[in-house]
């Protein structure tokens, strides 16, 4: 596994949890990693909304009967904006990896509110199912390796499905979550506001979740789990929001003490809540080779 350069490492601590910072950051070296040794097919329809829509990106090399794993990955942006173009470098790195990987646009808050999250990675799954052998996508989905990984707010839509069997759509199953510095219990964060420096008022969670706190409870995932135990990998960074670390933390306790889970745990060093996701496909592995290392340790025969 390879650690990000000392210059990048320094320049990422100095920059701290600033999104368009650290995006320019890594636009020129992300760019220049895009990869042309994948297929991919853009703004395929999965649902009535605008914003259901995937990008699809699979591997050259495969065989005409092959079926291949899917990796279905949902962005970050805090319930009320991200777009999948902005994680192109993590479809094009796992589909050179051998995976099939869909990123996928999802309904975004104040239009949409708790569980719309839930409801469109239903969604995306049901679409990769009915199309697992599709003529148009010219490949065959294997349907008994399909991942879920999400990032920040996509890590929450992921658990809050994953985790909760109530939002399952029927014959779910999956063969392993990712879940990248997400936030899974609303009510701490309104809880412990000032510890955790979220300002107030709280546009994300209450875009998302509304002004009810009440509501806020009902849809804590850390209190909704009952779904059985499956491959799980929970992830935050060195340099992480705070809450996201005690979130993850909060998650992993409560998912090996109560539910029997054994997740793994990844605490990535040097990296930040933003930096991560730039990071696939570039010469620092320190996220990218855990993620294939779970997936690839995951895979049914």
């Amino acid at each position: 596994m390879q650690k990000m350069s000392r210059a990048t490492a320094e320049k990422i601590r100095e920059i701290g949890n600033n999104l368009p910072e650290i995006a320019v950051l890594y636009q020129q070296e992300a760019s220049e990693s895009l990869s042309d040794r994948v297929r991919i097919m853009t703004e395929l329809t999965y649902g009535s909304h605008e914003r259901h829509v995937l990008d699809v990106y699979l591997p050259v090399d495969i065989k005409p009967d092959q079926a291949v794993p899917v990796v279905i990955f949902f962005h970050g942006g805090g319930f009320i904006r991200g777009d999948k173009k902005h994680r192109q470098n993590i479809g094009c790195f796992l589909a050179e990896q051998g995976f099939a990987t869909i990123l996928a646009n999802y309904r975004l808050a104040p239009e949409v509110q708790w569980p719309s999250g839930a409801e469109d990675v239903a969604q995306v799954w049901q679409w990769v199912m009915s199309n697992a052998n599709s003529t148009a996508l010219a490949t065959h989905f294997d349907t008994q390796n399909i991942f879920l990984m999400g990032e920040s707010a996509g890590a929450a839509h992921v658990a809050s499905i994953a985790l909760n069997t109530r939002l399952q759509p029927k014959d779910w199953q999956i063969s392993g979550a990712i879940l990248l510095s997400g936030p899974y219990n609303p009510k701490l964060e309104h809880l412990a506001a000032r510890q955790l420096s979220i300002l107030q008022p709280d546009v994300r969670n209450e875009s998302y979740f509304g002004t009810d706190r009440q509501a806020w409870d009902r849809a804590a995932t850390i209190d909704l789990i009952d779904a059985k135990p499956f491959p799980l990998l929970v992830s935050f960074t060195e340099l992480d929001l705070p809450q996201m670390q005690v979130q993850a933390s909060e998650l992993f306790t409560k998912l090996v003490c109560q539910h029997g889970y054994q997740p793994e745990l990844l605490i990535v060093p040097d990296h930040n809540h933003f930096s991560q996701g730039y990071s696939f496909g570039l010469e620092d592995t320190s996220v990218s080779q855990p993620v294939l290392n779970f997936l690839r340790k995951n895979l049914s025969q």
